[in-house]
């Protein structure tokens, strides 16, 4: 097996030459994306976050870890024992990320209904990101997901998780004509 950090896309990404669009200058209190690092970066979160359903409070944490990385949202990963595991089961399916590994989805069971791929984690990431091995992260697009009570909008586009919330600017990846980047 190659050490996490000569993995093909790492070297491909290196490489490339990445162009930035005209970025949103960020005002008082905001964070711009194109201010984040490549590769992404860890920090932790000390700021209510919570999840939900309609009816249900999936989880709740102070202890939160944001991925910080150029061009997305903020992901915000969740300690497992501050999640109600028992309304969560292994879905089919799963992806790569060339900075954290392979990470594998989760399905929210609430009564009779299922709601497929809420989350995902990564059971063994890449050394840069053991942090996030006792945690996962949730779509807001597919459940309410709450930084400080502020209720975040989903990152376009059906595979991406970031949380966007007035704190942040952009542009976003996943938005029409980002596919480059």
């Amino acid at each position: 097996m190659q050490p996490d950090s000569d993995l093909p896309t790492r070297r491909l990404w290196r490489r490339r030459r990445q162009s930035r669009p005209t970025a949103i200058e960020p005002g008082e209190g905001q964070e711009s994306v194109w201010d984040y690092p490549r590769p992404p970066k860890l920090v932790p979160d000390p700021r209510l976050i919570e999840v939900r359903t309609q009816d249900h409070l999936i989880a709740s944490t102070k202890r939160a870890l944001r991925v910080l990385e150029t061009a997305s949202p903020p992901t915000f990963y969740l300690p497992y024992e501050d999640v109600r595991m028992e309304l969560l089961r292994p879905a089919t399916g799963g992806s790569f990320c060339e900075w954290k590994g392979h990470a594998g989805y989760l399905d929210l069971i609430s009564g009779d209904e299922i709601i497929e791929q809420v989350a995902w984690s990564y059971e063994r990431p890449f050394a840069p990101f053991a942090e996030i091995a006792d945690h996962m992260a949730f779509y807001p697009g597919r459940l309410h997901c709450y930084v400080d009570g502020e209720r975040a909008r989903p990152q376009a586009g059906s595979f991406y998780g970031g949380w966007i919330t007035n704190e942040i600017v952009g542009p976003f990846k996943g938005e029409p004509g980002t596919g480059g980047w």
